[in-house]
């Protein structure tokens, strides 16, 4: 079993692959950027660490080897667990465990992995098709350089020709500041009819603006009615389920299959829906939805002891 290629699949769609019994494999988004030194333009990614301590099964990596691979979950289970000790073997006997599209793992001196995360795969869905570029300095020296140029030449010129600038010369005529005198005061005389014409008209519109309104204030209140048996106020609460956490209770490839798989979870007293088709076009069906992932653990266990033995743990966020 290739448990690597599982591996990188799921940190395509998950920020947390849990390899049980080993570790986990935790994703964090960093935003493009670029280097000081070689200017080169890194496009946004995922990258990679390892958590030792995280190591209990939440059901994600099995499930989905027994996907793949057309298997019950829990001999997917004892395959993962068999790989496990053979990596634990391999790692104490000094060797380095590496993943090409994950990364290379080793014990330190104080028996503990360290991770060392590979930079062949961006896990970013995103940034699909986006890859490093690299730009040349751009330098600014040469365009100044021709501006002084310019302005020299311009300064020779000027030394050269000088430029002499004369007031123009004409002649004017008397009676022209008469009419234009007379020009002004009938402009300002025009203006004032104006003024006090657009002035009544305002007076006129806002009384009868006044007038209407009245009017229509007595109307309203001659249209008053009485109810004297009014219907009672119905309140309906509608909780709706949120959160990116989802205790799984399977997948059905015909729908009214999951449909019924939802009425008797309802009836058992979960709070069941249908959450859509998987990427292998499965209606899936969940027990409920939770906010935190230690809340959907929690219920995750309390459902395999009392209900499903087979339940697992999504984690994804829905539209």
């Amino acid at each position: 079993m290739q448990l690597e290629n599982y591996i990188s699949d799921l940190l395509y769609r998950y920020e947390c692959v849990i390899v049980p019994e080993f570790g986990a494999f935790i994703t964090q988004h960093v935003p493009a950027k670029v280097h000081e030194t070689t200017h080169a333009f890194c496009p946004p990614k995922k990258i990679i660490s390892f958590n030792e301590q995280i190591k209990h099964n939440d059901g994600l990596l099995a499930n989905y080897v027994a996907d793949i691979e057309k298997i019950p979950f829990a001999i997917a289970f004892k395959k993962i667990q068999k790989q496990v000790s053979d990596l634990k073997s391999f790692l104490k006997e000094g060797g380095v465990l590496s993943f090409d599209t994950i990364g290379d793992l080793v014990l330190n001196n104080e028996s503990k992995i360290t991770f060392e995360p590979s930079n062949r795969l961006n896990y970013l869905t995103d940034a699909f098709g986006l890859s490093q570029v690299f730009s040349p300095i751009i330098s600014r020296e040469k365009p100044i350089m021709v501006r002084e140029t310019h302005k020299e030449k311009v300064i020779a010129i000027e030394k050269q020709t000088p430029i002499a600038i004369t007031p123009e010369k004409r002649k004017t005529k008397p009676y022209l500041k008469y009419a234009a005198v007379a020009l002004i005061v009938l402009t300002l005389g025009g203006l004032g009819g104006s003024k006090y014409y657009v002035d009544s008209i305002e007076t006129h519109n806002k009384i009868a603006q006044q007038e209407a309104n009245l009017q229509l204030e007595s109307k309203i209140q001659e249209a008053t009615f009485v109810i004297n048996n009014p219907l009672p106020t119905l309140t309906l609460n509608i909780e709706k389920q949120t959160g990116n956490y989802h205790v799984v209770a399977g997948a059905y490839r015909v729908e009214e299959n999951s449909t019924k798989k939802v009425n008797e979870l309802i009836d058992k007293g979960y709070s069941a829906r249908k959450i859509g088709k998987n990427k292998f076009g499965l209606h899936q069906v969940v027990y409920s939805s939770y906010k935190t992932r230690s809340e959907a653990l929690e219920e995750l266990w309390a459902i395999r002891n009392n209900d499903n033995s087979n339940a697992w743990l999504l984690v994804k966020k829905l539209n």
